[in-house]
Protein backbone atom coordinates (compact mmCIF):
# COMPACT_ATOMS: atom_id res chain seq x y z
CA UNK A 1 0.00 0.00 0.00
CA UNK A 2 2.79 2.43 0.89
CA UNK A 3 4.66 1.61 -2.31
CA UNK A 4 1.99 3.30 -4.38
CA UNK A 5 2.22 6.43 -2.26
CA UNK A 6 5.99 6.87 -2.55
CA UNK A 7 6.77 5.58 -6.03
CA UNK A 8 4.15 6.89 -8.43
CA UNK A 9 5.77 7.90 -11.71
CA UNK A 10 3.01 10.46 -12.32
CA UNK A 11 1.12 11.41 -9.13
CA UNK A 12 -1.13 13.85 -11.00
CA UNK A 13 -2.59 11.10 -13.17
CA UNK A 14 -5.70 9.32 -11.81
CA UNK A 15 -5.00 5.76 -10.74
CA UNK A 16 -7.90 4.38 -12.80
CA UNK A 17 -6.86 6.09 -16.01
CA UNK A 18 -6.33 3.85 -19.02
CA UNK A 19 -4.76 4.71 -22.37
CA UNK A 20 -7.15 3.42 -25.02
CA UNK A 21 -6.15 5.19 -28.19
CA UNK A 22 -3.21 6.95 -29.66
CA UNK A 23 0.43 6.57 -28.98
CA UNK A 24 1.50 5.22 -25.59
CA UNK A 25 3.18 8.03 -23.59
CA UNK A 26 6.89 7.69 -23.17
CA UNK A 27 7.97 6.77 -19.65
CA UNK A 28 9.96 9.35 -17.78
CA UNK A 29 12.30 8.98 -14.84
CA UNK A 30 10.26 8.16 -11.73
CA UNK A 31 9.94 10.81 -9.08
CA UNK A 32 9.58 10.25 -5.38
CA UNK A 33 6.35 11.39 -3.78
CA UNK A 34 6.38 11.99 -0.03
CA UNK A 35 3.71 13.71 1.96
CA UNK A 36 1.91 14.54 -1.26
CA UNK A 37 4.88 16.49 -2.63
CA UNK A 38 6.78 15.28 -5.65
CA UNK A 39 10.47 14.69 -5.01
CA UNK A 40 13.50 14.45 -7.24
CA UNK A 41 14.36 11.73 -9.70
CA UNK A 42 16.39 8.75 -8.57
CA UNK A 43 19.12 9.73 -11.05
CA UNK A 44 19.54 13.17 -9.51
CA UNK A 45 19.57 11.76 -5.99
CA UNK A 46 22.24 9.24 -6.98
CA UNK A 47 24.31 12.01 -8.55
CA UNK A 48 24.16 14.05 -5.34
CA UNK A 49 25.10 11.02 -3.24
CA UNK A 50 28.03 10.34 -5.57
CA UNK A 51 29.20 13.96 -5.36
CA UNK A 52 29.07 13.84 -1.56
CA UNK A 53 30.99 10.54 -1.53
CA UNK A 54 33.71 12.02 -3.76
CA UNK A 55 33.95 15.08 -1.49
CA UNK A 56 34.30 12.82 1.56
CA UNK A 57 37.06 10.83 -0.17
CA UNK A 58 38.97 14.02 -1.03
CA UNK A 59 38.60 15.31 2.54
CA UNK A 60 39.86 11.98 3.87
CA UNK A 61 43.01 12.19 1.75
CA UNK A 62 43.50 15.83 2.75
CA UNK A 63 43.14 14.92 6.43
CA UNK A 64 45.90 12.35 6.07
CA UNK A 65 48.19 14.66 4.08
CA UNK A 66 47.91 18.10 5.70
CA UNK A 67 49.39 18.89 9.08
CA UNK A 68 52.48 20.10 10.91
CA UNK A 69 54.43 17.44 8.98
CA UNK A 70 53.27 17.93 5.39
CA UNK A 71 53.28 15.07 2.91
CA UNK A 72 51.89 14.45 -0.53
CA UNK A 73 48.63 12.55 -0.96
CA UNK A 74 50.56 9.65 -2.47
CA UNK A 75 52.90 9.49 0.52
CA UNK A 76 49.93 9.58 2.90
CA UNK A 77 48.09 6.81 1.06
CA UNK A 78 51.26 4.71 0.80
CA UNK A 79 51.61 4.97 4.57
CA UNK A 80 48.37 3.02 4.96
CA UNK A 81 49.94 -0.04 3.35
CA UNK A 82 51.97 -2.28 5.69
CA UNK A 83 55.69 -1.63 5.20
CA UNK A 84 54.83 1.04 2.66
CA UNK A 85 56.22 4.56 2.49
CA UNK A 86 58.49 6.42 4.88
CA UNK A 87 58.57 5.07 8.45
CA UNK A 88 58.02 8.53 9.99
CA UNK A 89 55.09 9.29 7.69
CA UNK A 90 53.57 5.88 8.37
CA UNK A 91 53.75 6.41 12.13
CA UNK A 92 52.13 9.87 11.89
CA UNK A 93 49.36 8.71 9.57
CA UNK A 94 48.47 5.46 11.33
CA UNK A 95 48.82 6.71 14.90
CA UNK A 96 47.47 10.26 14.68
CA UNK A 97 45.76 11.27 11.46
CA UNK A 98 43.92 8.11 10.41
CA UNK A 99 42.08 7.56 13.73
CA UNK A 100 41.22 11.25 13.87
CA UNK A 101 39.83 11.32 10.33
CA UNK A 102 37.79 8.15 10.87
CA UNK A 103 36.44 9.43 14.19
CA UNK A 104 35.56 12.79 12.63
CA UNK A 105 33.55 11.19 9.85
CA UNK A 106 31.74 8.79 12.18
CA UNK A 107 30.85 11.49 14.73
CA UNK A 108 29.64 13.91 12.08
CA UNK A 109 27.57 11.23 10.40
CA UNK A 110 26.03 10.18 13.72
CA UNK A 111 25.12 13.75 14.65
CA UNK A 112 23.63 14.61 11.25
CA UNK A 113 21.62 11.38 11.17
CA UNK A 114 20.37 11.96 14.72
CA UNK A 115 19.41 15.54 13.90
CA UNK A 116 17.47 14.52 10.80
CA UNK A 117 15.60 11.82 12.72
CA UNK A 118 14.70 14.07 15.64
CA UNK A 119 13.43 16.82 13.35
CA UNK A 120 10.98 14.29 11.92
CA UNK A 121 10.07 12.80 15.30
CA UNK A 122 9.52 16.17 17.01
CA UNK A 123 8.24 17.94 13.87
CA UNK A 124 10.42 20.86 14.86
CA UNK A 125 13.01 22.42 12.53
CA UNK A 126 15.07 23.52 15.55
CA UNK A 127 15.45 20.00 16.90
CA UNK A 128 19.02 18.74 17.08
CA UNK A 129 20.79 15.80 18.77
CA UNK A 130 21.35 17.59 22.07
CA UNK A 131 17.85 19.02 22.58
CA UNK A 132 16.73 16.00 24.62
CA UNK A 133 19.59 16.21 27.11
CA UNK A 134 21.91 13.51 25.74
CA UNK A 135 24.95 15.79 25.69
CA UNK A 136 24.10 17.22 29.12
CA UNK A 137 24.05 13.80 30.75
CA UNK A 138 27.29 12.85 29.03
CA UNK A 139 28.95 16.11 30.09
CA UNK A 140 27.86 15.79 33.71
CA UNK A 141 29.20 12.27 34.14
CA UNK A 142 32.36 12.95 32.10
CA UNK A 143 33.22 16.05 34.14
CA UNK A 144 32.97 14.05 37.35
CA UNK A 145 35.44 11.54 35.91
CA UNK A 146 37.79 14.32 34.72
CA UNK A 147 37.76 16.13 38.05
CA UNK A 148 38.48 12.85 39.80
CA UNK A 149 41.50 12.34 37.54
CA UNK A 150 40.13 9.28 35.77
CA UNK A 151 41.84 7.69 32.79
CA UNK A 152 40.58 8.40 29.27
CA UNK A 153 38.62 5.15 29.10
CA UNK A 154 36.86 6.04 32.36
CA UNK A 155 35.92 9.46 30.99
CA UNK A 156 34.49 7.86 27.83
CA UNK A 157 32.62 5.22 29.80
CA UNK A 158 31.23 7.87 32.15
CA UNK A 159 30.09 10.02 29.22
CA UNK A 160 28.25 7.11 27.62
CA UNK A 161 26.69 6.14 30.95
CA UNK A 162 25.49 9.73 31.45
CA UNK A 163 23.95 9.72 27.98
CA UNK A 164 22.10 6.50 28.75
CA UNK A 165 20.81 7.96 32.03
CA UNK A 166 19.46 10.99 30.18
CA UNK A 167 17.85 8.80 27.50
CA UNK A 168 16.22 6.66 30.20
CA UNK A 169 14.90 9.73 32.03
CA UNK A 170 13.26 11.19 28.94
CA UNK A 171 11.92 7.80 27.89
CA UNK A 172 10.48 7.17 31.35
CA UNK A 173 8.90 10.59 31.81
CA UNK A 174 7.38 10.71 28.31
CA UNK A 175 6.60 7.00 28.00
CA UNK A 176 2.83 7.45 27.83
CA UNK A 177 3.04 9.85 24.91
CA UNK A 178 5.70 7.82 23.10
CA UNK A 179 3.76 4.57 23.34
CA UNK A 180 0.35 6.12 22.71
CA UNK A 181 -1.25 4.40 19.75
CA UNK A 182 -3.75 7.19 19.16
CA UNK A 183 -3.47 10.04 16.71
CA UNK A 184 -2.48 12.51 19.43
CA UNK A 185 0.85 14.17 18.72
CA UNK A 186 3.50 13.17 21.27
CA UNK A 187 6.20 15.58 20.14
CA UNK A 188 5.38 18.59 22.41
CA UNK A 189 5.53 16.53 25.62
CA UNK A 190 8.69 14.74 24.50
CA UNK A 191 10.38 18.00 23.52
CA UNK A 192 9.46 19.78 26.75
CA UNK A 193 10.66 16.83 28.82
CA UNK A 194 13.99 16.81 27.01
CA UNK A 195 14.45 20.56 27.31
CA UNK A 196 13.83 20.50 31.08
CA UNK A 197 16.24 17.60 31.60
CA UNK A 198 18.85 19.34 29.44
CA UNK A 199 18.49 22.47 31.59
CA UNK A 200 19.03 20.40 34.72
CA UNK A 201 22.18 18.85 33.29
CA UNK A 202 23.37 22.33 32.29
CA UNK A 203 23.07 23.51 35.88
CA UNK A 204 25.06 20.48 37.07
CA UNK A 205 27.79 21.13 34.49
CA UNK A 206 28.04 24.76 35.62
CA UNK A 207 28.37 23.64 39.23
CA UNK A 208 31.11 21.15 38.34
CA UNK A 209 33.00 23.77 36.34
CA UNK A 210 32.96 26.11 39.32
CA UNK A 211 34.40 23.35 41.52
CA UNK A 212 36.96 22.00 39.03
CA UNK A 213 40.66 22.66 39.74
CA UNK A 214 42.33 25.15 37.41
CA UNK A 215 44.78 22.53 36.16
CA UNK A 216 41.96 20.52 34.58
CA UNK A 217 39.86 23.35 33.15
CA UNK A 218 41.57 23.45 29.74
CA UNK A 219 40.93 19.77 29.08
CA UNK A 220 37.36 20.09 30.32
CA UNK A 221 36.63 23.08 28.09
CA UNK A 222 38.10 21.32 25.05
CA UNK A 223 35.88 18.30 25.74
CA UNK A 224 32.79 20.45 26.22
CA UNK A 225 33.35 22.23 22.90
CA UNK A 226 34.18 19.05 20.98
CA UNK A 227 37.68 17.76 20.42
CA UNK A 228 39.09 14.95 18.27
CA UNK A 229 42.64 15.35 19.52
CA UNK A 230 43.82 12.16 21.17
CA UNK A 231 41.16 9.88 19.68
CA UNK A 232 42.89 6.55 19.10
CA UNK A 233 40.00 4.09 18.76
CA UNK A 234 37.19 5.30 16.47
CA UNK A 235 35.66 1.84 16.15
CA UNK A 236 33.00 2.41 18.81
CA UNK A 237 31.63 5.36 16.84
CA UNK A 238 31.78 3.37 13.60
CA UNK A 239 29.94 0.45 15.16
CA UNK A 240 27.24 2.82 16.41
CA UNK A 241 27.01 4.41 12.95
CA UNK A 242 26.53 1.08 11.20
CA UNK A 243 23.88 0.03 13.72
CA UNK A 244 22.02 3.36 13.50
CA UNK A 245 22.08 3.31 9.69
CA UNK A 246 20.79 -0.27 9.57
CA UNK A 247 17.83 0.70 11.77
CA UNK A 248 17.06 4.19 10.42
CA UNK A 249 17.40 3.81 6.66
CA UNK A 250 14.82 1.01 6.25
CA UNK A 251 12.37 3.12 8.27
CA UNK A 252 12.61 6.08 5.88
CA UNK A 253 9.35 5.34 3.98
CA UNK A 254 7.44 5.19 7.26
CA UNK A 255 9.06 8.46 8.35
CA UNK A 256 7.78 10.05 5.14
CA UNK A 257 4.25 9.06 6.13
CA UNK A 258 4.78 10.21 9.72
CA UNK A 259 5.56 13.70 8.41
CA UNK A 260 1.94 13.92 7.28
CA UNK A 261 0.71 13.52 10.86
CA UNK A 262 0.04 10.69 13.26
CA UNK A 263 -3.59 10.32 12.19
CA UNK A 264 -2.63 9.86 8.54
CA UNK A 265 0.18 7.48 9.45
CA UNK A 266 -2.14 5.34 11.57
CA UNK A 267 -4.73 5.28 8.79
CA UNK A 268 -2.07 4.04 6.37
CA UNK A 269 -1.01 1.23 8.67
CA UNK A 270 2.19 2.69 10.15
CA UNK A 271 2.86 1.46 13.73
CA UNK A 272 3.27 4.98 15.05
CA UNK A 273 4.02 4.15 18.69
CA UNK A 274 6.74 1.61 17.90
CA UNK A 275 8.19 3.90 15.25
CA UNK A 276 8.41 6.82 17.72
CA UNK A 277 10.29 4.76 20.30
CA UNK A 278 12.60 3.21 17.72
CA UNK A 279 13.54 6.55 16.16
CA UNK A 280 13.99 8.20 19.56
CA UNK A 281 16.31 5.42 20.75
CA UNK A 282 18.33 5.36 17.52
CA UNK A 283 18.77 9.14 17.45
CA UNK A 284 19.65 9.35 21.14
CA UNK A 285 22.14 6.49 21.08
CA UNK A 286 23.74 7.87 17.92
CA UNK A 287 24.23 11.22 19.64
CA UNK A 288 25.52 9.44 22.75
CA UNK A 289 28.15 7.57 20.73
CA UNK A 290 29.29 10.79 19.05
CA UNK A 291 29.53 12.68 22.35
CA UNK A 292 31.39 9.79 23.98
CA UNK A 293 33.98 9.81 21.19
CA UNK A 294 34.53 13.52 20.60
CA UNK A 295 32.65 15.57 23.19
CA UNK A 296 29.96 18.09 22.30
CA UNK A 297 30.29 19.11 18.64
CA UNK A 298 27.57 21.64 17.93
CA UNK A 299 25.56 22.74 14.89
CA UNK A 300 26.18 19.60 12.80
CA UNK A 301 22.86 17.98 13.64
CA UNK A 302 21.01 21.27 13.15
CA UNK A 303 22.59 22.77 10.02
CA UNK A 304 23.30 19.69 7.88
CA UNK A 305 19.68 18.44 7.64
CA UNK A 306 18.48 21.95 6.78
CA UNK A 307 21.12 22.38 4.07
CA UNK A 308 20.27 19.03 2.53
CA UNK A 309 16.56 19.84 2.40
CA UNK A 310 17.40 22.59 -0.08
CA UNK A 311 18.47 19.79 -2.42
CA UNK A 312 16.30 16.84 -1.34
CA UNK A 313 13.14 18.26 0.14
CA UNK A 314 11.69 16.19 2.97
CA UNK A 315 12.03 12.75 1.41
CA UNK A 316 13.78 10.82 4.16
CA UNK A 317 14.87 8.04 1.79
CA UNK A 318 17.05 10.57 0.00
CA UNK A 319 17.84 12.78 2.99
CA UNK A 320 19.13 10.25 5.53
CA UNK A 321 21.95 8.74 3.40
CA UNK A 322 22.97 12.24 2.33
CA UNK A 323 23.02 13.37 5.97
CA UNK A 324 25.45 10.57 6.83
CA UNK A 325 27.83 11.61 4.04
CA UNK A 326 27.48 15.38 4.49
CA UNK A 327 27.69 15.28 8.29
CA UNK A 328 30.78 13.11 8.24
CA UNK A 329 32.47 15.22 5.59
CA UNK A 330 31.55 18.44 7.38
CA UNK A 331 33.20 17.41 10.65
CA UNK A 332 36.29 16.16 8.77
CA UNK A 333 36.58 19.55 7.07
CA UNK A 334 36.06 21.41 10.36
CA UNK A 335 38.69 19.28 12.09
CA UNK A 336 41.15 19.91 9.27
CA UNK A 337 40.67 23.65 9.75
CA UNK A 338 40.85 23.33 13.54
CA UNK A 339 44.30 21.73 13.49
CA UNK A 340 45.79 23.89 10.73
CA UNK A 341 44.28 27.37 11.27
CA UNK A 342 46.75 28.37 14.01
CA UNK A 343 49.27 25.52 13.66
CA UNK A 344 51.14 24.21 15.55
CA UNK A 345 48.42 24.99 18.14
CA UNK A 346 45.01 23.40 17.66
CA UNK A 347 41.45 24.57 18.16
CA UNK A 348 38.52 22.44 19.36
CA UNK A 349 36.62 21.11 16.37
CA UNK A 350 33.36 22.32 17.94
CA UNK A 351 34.60 25.91 17.64
CA UNK A 352 35.04 25.50 13.90
CA UNK A 353 31.64 23.86 13.40
CA UNK A 354 30.04 26.79 15.25
CA UNK A 355 32.00 29.41 13.30
CA UNK A 356 30.95 27.77 10.05
CA UNK A 357 27.46 26.71 11.11
CA UNK A 358 26.18 30.06 12.38
CA UNK A 359 26.60 32.06 9.12
CA UNK A 360 25.49 29.10 7.00
CA UNK A 361 22.32 28.67 9.04
CA UNK A 362 21.55 32.39 8.95
CA UNK A 363 22.04 32.38 5.18
CA UNK A 364 19.61 29.48 4.85
CA UNK A 365 17.03 31.31 6.99
CA UNK A 366 17.26 34.36 4.74
CA UNK A 367 17.02 32.26 1.59
CA UNK A 368 14.19 29.99 2.72
CA UNK A 369 12.17 30.64 5.90
CA UNK A 370 11.68 27.63 8.17
CA UNK A 371 8.44 25.74 7.74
Amino acid sequence: MLHGIFFDADPNRPRDARVTTGRQPQASAPHVVCGGVRGMSAARATAIWAALAVAVALLFVASLSIGSVPMSPWQALASLVPHGGDALFADIVRTLRLPRALAGFACGALLALAGALLQVLLRNPLAEPYVLGVSGGAAGFALVAMIAGGAWWLVDASAFAGSLVSVALVLGLARRELWRGESRDASPRLLLTGVVIAAGWGALVTLLLSLAPDARLRGIIFWLTGDLNGVTAPWFAWGALLLAACVALPAAPQLNVLLRGDATALALGVPVARLRVRIYLVASLAAAAAVTTAGTIGFVGLVVPHALRLAFGNDQRMLLPAAILAGGGGVMAADLLARTAIAPAQLPVGVMTALIGVPVFLWMLLRRPMR
